[in-house]
């Protein structure tokens, strides 16, 4: 088959929209080789646990599917009794981007609460951490939050540890949804496990498809008390690979040396990069009427733009609105994203705000 799109458009809507990197393509090629047992009993996945091991420590297990929103959904699943709920941001994937999967598959009641920044803290848990053996509440039993959260801000360890343990005290566990957690990991400069299992995390989804793999994310149990019935409800929703081999493989490649880093850094970088051009811009009078509404943490960049501008850069940029009402737009930069991306983006925000 020949290539059927244009390779030289280039875009900020989401660091899905760009291709597998050359070494977890690699690593896919090299596991499609001879026969291997399916749904897990393979050499690679084996292999996998053992990599999770390095980064996390003995005594946990990782459990790899398609996708996040399956990540989420089985690891919530396998937290709660039926009658349980989640306290999440108003913001958070679960309850905004998955179609209401945590709800209609999982059967799991979502209590949000809006946030600024996107970020939790105690003070906004505790406005639903309450009813406990009220038969006509559903129970609070699990905190899900995001690492980088879906406003491209990041959760310190201590941050983590806070809400772990205020979770905990009341009886609840800790979510990590983990989808951009490698962009946490090289923006905070520690080990994963610092602010996962170190800090209190119990059931973590770890992210692959958007650092660079084709798809595959991984349900990684941190506290084996927190968490059953994984090996039943990864088939029982559809998540369970038969050539589970190729899954694992790609989370190997960006897992086993520095390669998720390095790709999370360059992509973070990238970010920083075109907010700080866009402030150069807005000093020097070459970009008029855009500003910032979150700080850039990670590979996210988040502004409001000038009337109509939004629409005119995207003929030549694709990117989303996230509030429309307000002209806020998010940029996100991916692991291919280039410097000469950034510039010609720049560029075009210049001529566009100043036309």
């Amino acid at each position: 088959m020949s290539t059927l799109h244009d390779t030289n458009i280039r875009g900020f809507a989401s660091d899905n929209y760009s291709g597998i990197h050359p070494e977890v393509l690699a690593a896919i090629t090299a596991a499609n080789q001879g026969h291997q047992v399916a749904y897990g009993e393979d050499v690679y996945t084996a292999r996998l646990q053992d990599v999770f091991t390095q980064h996390f420590g003995k005594g946990v297990e990782a459990f790899p599917v398609f996708n996040g929103t399956g990540a989420n959904v089985i690891g919530l699943q396998s937290m709660l009794p039926r009658w349980g709920a989640v306290i999440a941001a108003s913001t958070a994937h679960i309850n905004v981007d998955e179609g209401g999967a945590p709800e209609r598959v999982a059967g799991i009641k979502l209590l949000t609460v809006p946030t600024d920044d996107g970020k939790l803290t105690t003070d906004l848990i505790d406005r639903e951490a309450w009813g406990w053996g009220d038969e006509h509440r559903a129970q609070p039993l699990v905190v899900s939050i995001t690492q980088s959260s879906e406003l491209g801000t990041l959760y310190t360890p201590d941050e983590v540890r806070t809400i772990a343990d205020h979770a905990h005290t009341r009886g609840m566990r800790l979510h990590m949804d983990g989808a951009r957690i490698a962009n946490a990991a090289a923006a905070l400069g520690v080990g994963v496990r610092e602010f996962t299992r170190d800090a209190g995390v119990d059931v973590l989804s770890f992210g692959g498809t958007k650092n660079g793999a084709m798809l595959g994310e991984a349900v990684v149990v941190l506290d084996p008390a927190a968490s059953e019935g994984l090996l039943f409800l990864r088939k029982l929703n559809m998540q369970l690979s038969s050539k589970m081999r190729f899954v694992s493989a790609q989370l190997i490649a960006l897992l086993e040396g520095d390669l998720w880093l390095r790709n999370a850094a360059h992509s973070n970088a990238m970010a920083q990069r075109l907010r700080s051009g866009v402030e150069a811009g807005l000093a020097d009078g070459t970009i008029r009427g855009v500003a910032f509404t979150q700080q850039t943490q990670a590979n996210g960049v988040f502004a409001t733009l000038p009337e109509g501008v939004a629409d005119r850069l995207r003929e030549s940029f694709r990117f989303y609105d996230w509030d429309a009402a307000r002209n806020e737009v998010r940029w996100m930069c991916s692991f291919d994203t280039t410097e000469d991306d950034i510039d010609a983006f720049i560029a075009a925000i210049a001529r566009e705000t100043t036309s």
